[in-house]
């Protein structure tokens, strides 16, 4: 794919990553997902992003998800990698295995170790070494909370403009923000993606055209026609069901987090697995308010024939 013609649109889920009892990954099932995925309006695949548990990966699991993603995506899906290490030569490394594997573009977390120190300087630097050494184009990923690093719109003023810095995916969840960094990033060939169904809509009348979402995997064309009914100008259609989401989505994220995920899931038709350790699954009380909640998206979805 020619850089200049990668343009993000559309949803993609970061990818669960089943495992087994025994805490392996289970293989298999991530394959099973991705054949179950291809059947949906999704427009790409995020492997090894937060909801992958990519910080329990090994370099060795991590590259075979993107093979086997790789292999098994149906034709046309963008694959993206996460690739993001602390320091630059260790993710220009990552990331130029990730390409051999079939990575189309990866997504590079911003370093946080040492948060403190993390200026615009320091990250325009990062992201630039990260960006000249990588054999594929790379997006920003801005996820304060996790890394509790919260990049600056003049820091994505200065990266929008290298050639090989293609985009960011903000799931800081902060619609102002998400103006600013689309302000500064105006004029360049730069993909805004949205990384929360909580700030989807919004972002859609924003003119952001693409969304990384964690409620992708267990509703993925729900996700996909909030986004269809906007650009088609039905945004009563749009609005209704992105609020019939936002439960769903606080659920999979906020409150229950990747084991209430891999929960609904299931509920889904796709095959969760376990979470590894040191994640927890959830406990009964958890799973019976996780069925609840999916069960009441569903019902408020089937108005609209879209279902989770």
């Amino acid at each position: 794919m020619e850089m200049a013609k990668m343009i993000f649109h559309g949803v993609m889920p970061p990818t669960i990553t089943p495992f087994k009892a025994n805490g392996q990954v289970d293989y298999s099932a991530f394959i099973a997902n991705i054949k179950a995925w291809n059947q949906t309006g999704l427009s790409g695949y995020l492997v090894n992003g937060s909801n992958s548990e990519t910080a329990y990966l090994s370099e060795e699991e991590k590259l075979r998800l993107v093979a086997l993603a790789a292999e098994h995506a149906a034709p046309g899906r963008m694959l993206t990698a996460g690739t993001g290490m602390e320091e630059p030569q260790a993710t220009i490394a990552l990331t130029n295995k990730c390409a051999e594997a079939g990575a189309a573009s990866a997504l590079v977390l911003t370093p946080s170790y040492y948060g403190a120190a993390m200026t615009s300087g320091a990250l325009i630097d990062f992201f630039t070494r990260v960006a000249e050494g990588s054999k594929i184009p790379i997006l920003i990923y801005n996820v304060p909370k996790f890394t509790h690093v919260n990049i600056k719109a003049d820091a994505v003023a200065a990266l929008s403009c290298h050639e090989n810095i293609i985009g960011m995916k903000d799931s800081a969840g902060d619609v102002p923000q998400l103006a600013a960094f689309q302000r500064a990033s105006l004029g360049q060939r730069f993909s805004l993606l949205v990384g929360t169904v909580s700030a989807w809509y919004p972002a859609l009348a924003l003119g952001i055209e693409a969304g990384i979402h964690a409620a992708a995997n267990c509703a993925p064309n729900a996700c996909v026609a909030v986004q269809k009914a906007y650009e088609a100008g039905d945004f009563q259609r749009a609005q209704g069901i992105y609020s019939a989401l936002l439960p769903l989505n606080t659920a999979v994220t906020a409150t229950y987090g990747i084991a209430g995920l891999k929960h609904a899931c299931g509920l889904a038709g796709y095959q969760g697995g376990q979470v590894r350790c040191p994640l927890q699954p959830l406990d009964g009380a958890a799973r019976s308010q996780v069925e609840k909640i999916f069960a009441a998206a569903r019902e408020e979805l089937a108005q609209y024939e879209c279902q989770p």
